[in-house]
């Protein structure tokens, strides 16, 4: 199952408390005192991951805490610092606090965050001595570490964004050019969650981003588009995949009004068309096809049958 969003609890580590201390020596009767710090709490640190591709293991786990700060020692020990807690996301992933705001957005393999520090240790009663007062039983508890309650929404990073209506064929064209192997099946919604595919052509390596089918009143919260329009955000490309035998103008004004009433530098992002299922149409009058869309990038392709997707391929090479 494919999770991109989560709330979870972070708590990072108490700092540990100072002791009191003197020294205890045969031929010292009266030692000073010698009670350590605490050490410091462990702090909890959120980290991308290129290992990591869904928030699928937050379903599972939602509270995460860092080891605490080990008290102070005798001799002037300052205690063990707590261990910190590294939590591994994938690379995309948006970190909000609890009032929806963004504070951490990690977008490289190993960028990491700490979100929420450990507390420092208290001091030993060895920090209070003065010369009026050489015998101090006074001490400091360790501070508490930070806890939060946050957002963990992930937005997937891709080169290039396949955007149709569901049967549009964009799985099967993920399948034609890359290593992604999405099911494919003849009925709606066949794509419930994204696919990654990586794809080399000529001198350029790039990632296509298969988005599940949008429909109509997407961006209103229908179907599933609403809930993935939002990895289209963070595309380079968009590539419009649409079925030629099924209405193929209409259904690419009424993706572009989706996109652009969930974001209108969507509808303005560098795009083309890739006019599927060629294969099935006779007498194919490009032409014709290329009038309907006047201005746009248009290409005639099969990825059942792999037709035409060299001169797709070098435009989008060309265009990255």
């Amino acid at each position: 199952m494919f999770v991109d969003y989560a709330e979870i609890y972070v708590k990072a580590g108490d700092g540990g408390r100072g002791i009191v201390s003197f020294r205890r020596e045969k031929f010292v009767p009266k030692g000073g005192p010698d009670g350590g710090d605490g050490g410091k709490g462990g702090d909890v640190i959120i980290q991308a991951s290129k290992d990591e591709n869904t928030l699928r293991p937050f379903r599972f786990k939602k509270h995460f805490k860092a080891e605490n700060g080990q008290p102070g020692g005798s001799n002037n020990k300052t205690g063990k610092s707590g261990k910190n807690l590294i939590i591994k996301v994938p690379v995309g992933t948006i970190i909000k606090n609890e009032n929806n705001e963004i504070v951490a957005d990690l977008t490289i393999d190993g960028e990491s965050v700490v979100i929420a520090k450990g507390g420092n240790g208290g001091k030993g009663n060895a920090a209070f001595a003065t010369p009026t007062n050489r015998a101090p039983r006074v001490t400091q508890p360790g501070r508490k570490g930070e806890e939060k309650k946050l957002i963990v929404e992930l937005k997937l990073l891709a080169d290039v964004g396949l955007v149709g209506f569901p049967n549009a064929g964009k799985s099967s064209l993920i399948r034609a050019i890359s290593d992604a192997k999405p099911e494919v099946a003849n009925y709606p919604f066949t794509t419930i969650q994204p696919h990654l595919g990586y794809v080399s052509f000529s001198d350029r390596d790039f990632i296509v981003a298969d988005i599940p089918g949008i429909i109509e009143g997407a961006h209103e919260g229908k179907g599933l588009g609403l809930r993935f329009l939002k990895h289209i955000e963070r595309t380079r490309l968009l590539l419009f995949v649409i079925d030629i035998l099924d209405d193929p103008e209409e259904k690419f004004d009424k993706l572009l009004k989706e996109l652009h009433s969930f974001s209108g530098e969507l509808s303005e992002r560098k795009r083309a068309i890739a006019l599927n299922k060629v294969d099935l149409l006779k007498g194919l009058d490009k032409g014709e096809f290329i009038k309907l869309f006047d201005g746009e990038t248009v290409f005639f392709i099969s990825a059942m049958k792999k037709q035409g997707l060299d001169k797709l391929l070098e435009w989008i090479s060309t265009n990255l």
